[in-house]
């Protein structure tokens, strides 16, 4: 079983691409980014076009990120198109997409096309992990090493890495004596996993396990669920996409882009300004059942304004979506475990999947789920798995559907000293602390994206990382022309933006459940408010309120 990507730089996994990559083992830059998937691909751009000796590091071997690792059954996003793409108009003027939530495949195919058009590749180096990273505060420059033997120094380093790239795997006694087939969801072989005829157990009911289990029911000879915590899945709605209808809204793309940075979620929609409970039931149900007729997120993101802050208005859409569903499920016994009378957490408190037919899929004889909250796995055996009532499980695939050390375990893993000589990963030991959710105080001149304390998890990939990388191109152009030589924020500030990300937390049912949200998925990880929630439209202004006070947050060099 894959649990890292360094061991597998031959591709085995066939994440195979060919090095392109035009520079060599010691080089100087301006600015080095780590990560080539959305975040990673702007800034290069966005730099090579304003005159910086810019270059990028990716772990993979092809671009994309989340979408080069992402290949396992039913991968695609929960975020429709146009809203889940680049704002950059050479790039979608001459792209069509086949339907409003592409899979990984499609995906694939619109970064060849990125490629295309803008050149990236050139400016990669694949196959690379940054091994460690240190500031020489005498002449202002990063030095980075790789586990390739690299090294390169460059006076920005920018951390484009994504909130999931750190993959989590049970710790279940026994799972290295399993005798069939084990695949973690972003290790999964592109080539496939045949499971036709065999039995599958899926662990975990993320979004991944969702697609997954929904994806190999058909096929299977058994499927079986390991449900911790139901997933209140919404319809996706999905849908063919022409290209005349995409080339009549291109005119408006501009706005649209626009548009979208201004709403509480990156989205196309927004909440509707009406308290729940001041609705009559009947308004109420017409409501909701059109939200949920327009499918996707709308029912969670568009919703009445006070879902995240009522618990009896949260009880209202719980009960709306746990009717639907039930009624979706034929067996009493699976009808209790996916869709419970009970509320298991406030709806949306964890982010929920889109399914197409995940729930119907339990109607089938050779689908079941599996409560492992109430009956626990115990062991993993040769044969497959025993949970605490002494059954046993024959299984022939298990798939690894468990997630992330999400939004900061990406950035922990990385050997990054502050220039006191303190890891990242000891400075996050006991919690986060970020400033604006873009920098660290101690460590000058680095930047992040979609990462912690920004809006990321209550946004969508693209958005966010155009919205940050924004802001940080508009630094450090704002620095180099000032002539500064390194730009570090204050403890101060950045025990504050912590305050205020708590306290923004704290207002929000969100902090009464547990989810990767907050770090409690991983075992041992302090339980913490790790996003902005506050919106998009309120984060951007307080990020630009910084530059527009002359960067008090910060400590300028010159």
């Amino acid at each position: 079983m894959r649990q890292n990507i360094g061991a597998y730089t031959n591709g085995t996994n066939g994440h195979v691409t060919d090095k392109t990559d035009t520079y060599g083992d010691h080089v100087n830059l301006d600015i080095l980014i780590v990560g080539a998937g959305f975040g990673g691909v702007y800034l290069l751009h966005k730099f090579r076009a304003l005159g910086y000796n810019v270059k990028v590091v990716e772990a993979g071997t092809d671009l994309g990120g989340v979408w080069h690792w992402n290949t396992y059954p039913g991968a695609r996003v929960d975020s429709q198109v146009p809203v889940y793409e680049f704002s950059i108009e050479e790039v979608w003027k001459d792209w069509t997409w086949t339907e409003k939530y592409p899979g990984w495949k499609e995906l694939r195919e619109y970064f060849k096309h990125v490629e295309n058009v803008l050149d990236i590749k050139k400016d990669v180096s694949f196959s690379t992990n940054v091994k460690t990273a240190t500031f020489d505060q005498n002449d202002s420059m990063w030095t980075i090493r790789t586990e390739n033997m690299r090294t390169i120094r460059a006076k920005y380093f920018i951390l484009a890495t994504g909130f999931a790239a750190k993959r989590h795997f049970p710790d279940w006694k026994g799972l290295d004596t399993f005798k069939g087939t084990v695949h973690h969801s972003s290790f999964w072989p592109s080539e496939g996993v045949d499971v036709k005829g065999k039995r599958v157990a899926v662990i975990g009911t993320g979004s991944t396990g969702v697609q997954i289990a929904q994806e190999c029911g058909p096929d299977a000879a058994e499927l079986t669920v390991f449900q911790r915590t139901p997933n209140l899945a919404l319809p996706m709605q999905q849908g063919k996409l022409t290209k005349e209808e995409q080339d009549k809204a291109k005119s408006d793309y501009p706005k649209f882009f626009e548009d979208r940075l201004k709403t509480f979620n990156g989205f196309d929609f927004e909440y509707v300004d009406k308290y729940t409970l001041d609705q009559t039931p009947e308004e109420r149900e017409e409501f909701f059942e059109r939200l949920w007729q327009e499918g996707g997120f709308k029912l969670w993101l568009g919703s009445y304004k006070d879902l995240f802050f009522d618990d009896k208005a949260n009880d209202e859409v719980y009960n709306f979506w746990v009717k639907k569903t039930r009624a979706r499920i034929h067996d009493p016994v699976k009808r209790d475990i996916l869709a419970p009378l009970k509320k298991p957490h406030a709806f949306g408190t964890k982010r929920p999947s889109l399914e197409q037919n995940y729930f119907d899929q339990f109607n089938k004889p050779n689908m079941m789920v599996v409560d492992i909250r109430a009956n626990p796995v115990q062991e993993v055996v040769p044969e497959g798995i025993i949970t605490a009532d002494g059954k046993l499980h024959e299984i022939d695939i298990i798939a690894l559907a468990t997630g992330f050390d999400a939004v900061t375990g990406g950035l922990k893993q990385i050997g990054i000293k502050s220039i006191d000589g303190e890891l990242l990963a000891d400075k996050w030991k006991e919690g986060t602390w970020s400033y604006l959710g873009m920098t660290l105080s101690g460590f000058p001149n680095l930047f992040f994206l979609y990462g912690p304390h920004g809006p990321t998890a209550f946004a969508n990939g693209p958005t966010c990382v155009e919205l940050q990388g924004g802001w940080i191109i508009d630094v450090i152009n704002d620095m180099e022309k000032k002539g500064v030589r390194m730009i570090n924020p204050s403890k101060e500030a950045e025990d504050q933006w912590k305050k205020d990300i708590d306290d923004l937390w704290d207002k929000n049912l969100c902090k009464n459940t547990e989810s990767w949200y907050s770090g409690a998925n991983i075992p041992g990880k302090p339980k913490e408010s790790l996003n902005y929630t506050g919106g998009m439209q309120k984060y951007e202004k307080e990020c630009r309120r910084e530059m527009a006070n002359d960067y008090a947050g910060f400590v300028l060099s010159y």
